[in-house]
């Protein structure tokens, strides 16, 4: 019999995670071999879903999970990733909260995985996202063919299935800035794609801010890559050679024209450049150095308030990996 974990983070999806639920109960009563669970993580959701969860909670096979306040959809998929191997899943399958995500297809993705793939990602061919929504995935799409060295035919989403062995290999991440996309591409390179139908929201609003996409990105650039603060010292490089070529000019034009004054507009514009140029630099530097202090003060990717629903027998690790618990809770 296999196991298998669905873990959806949750936040502001109180009138869709219950229709969620109830279509992942009935995809699974269509095929043999399978046992599943649910886990759902309420990422500090300032609306009802926290009693939403608690009361899904109490039917068998379902686990919610409250976090103290709002630590992004990453910790808390990485969250629930912990909690589907405490239940022992064979195959953990994430997806969204709001039903654009098609839980009828997970066995499409699961076939997949029966193919030999280590991870499967879903593929839409529309996308009902909002503009903005888009954008960000089109950014995180540039970003990690630059950045995570990721093939330019395969297509991440935030719907996808894995083996145990890649859920491992994630929660072993203690970084208080996780990236799933670095994680599972850092775990293993044997990926697929399957294509299925992207849903229109059907209640609600996408949480993701322009605020929270940006933050998403810098995670992205910083996380898993140096490639940045190379940049920035190629762009330091060029400025550089701009001033001196700038001095070079106005030297040369000096002696072949006494006569002709030096231009203020042009010290102006080279100073402004080279001024920002590395103001860049040091903010791009700054930012690396503020998540190494971050990091080295064991700030956590998460703490669990309190579980709610029947807690299989294993053996608890939540207090490693720098998360926190708080030990009240149940």
């Amino acid at each position: 019999m296999t196991r298998i974990a669905f873990v959806i983070p949750c936040y502001r999806s109180a009138e869709t995670i219950a229709g969620v639920a109830a279509e992942i109960e009935e995809v699974m009563q269509t095929r043999n071999g399978y046992e599943h669970r649910v886990v759902l993580v309420n990422d500090g959701s300032p609306d009802r879903t926290l009693d939403v969860l608690r009361a899904l909670a109490m039917r068998p096979g379902v686990t919610a999970i409250d976090l103290a306040k709002n630590f992004g959809q990453h910790s808390a998929v990485l969250a629930g990733i912990e909690e589907a191997r405490r239940q022992k899943a064979d195959i953990v399958v994430c997806l969204d909260d709001d039903g654009q995500t098609p839980a009828d297809e997970v066995f499409s993705l699961i076939d997949a995985l029966d193919e030999g793939y280590d991870v499967v990602y879903a593929r839409y061919e529309v996308k009902r996202h909002s503009p903005l929504r888009n954008l960000g995935s089109w950014c995180n799409e540039m970003l990690s063919r630059l950045l995570l060295k990721k093939p330019r035919d395969l297509y991440i989403s935030s719907y996808f299935a894995m083996r145990r062995f890649v859920a491992d290999e994630l929660v072993r991440y203690d970084n208080s800035f996780p990236y799933l996309a670095g994680l599972i591409l850092r775990a293993t390179h044997n990926i697929g794609n399957v294509t299925v139908n992207h849903r229109r929201r059907a209640a609600g609003r996408s949480g993701y801010t322009l605020g929270r996409l940006i933050a998403l990105w810098l995670n992205g650039f910083t996380a898993f890559s140096v490639l940045p603060l190379r940049v920035s010292m190629l762009l330091g490089i060029i400025s550089a050679l701009f001033g001196f070529g700038l001095g070079l000019y106005a030297v040369i034009n000096k002696f072949l024209s006494p006569d002709v004054p030096m231009g203020w507009t042009t010290t102006v514009a080279a100073v402004s450049l080279i001024g920002g140029m590395i103001l860049l630099v040091l903010g791009m530097i700054g930012e690396y150095v503020g998540r190494i202090y971050i990091s080295i003060s064991n700030s956590p990717q998460y703490v669990i308030r309190r579980r709610y629903g029947r807690r299989e027998e294993s053996s608890d690790k939540h207090g490693e990996h720098q998360r926190s618990e708080n030990p009240g809770g149940q």
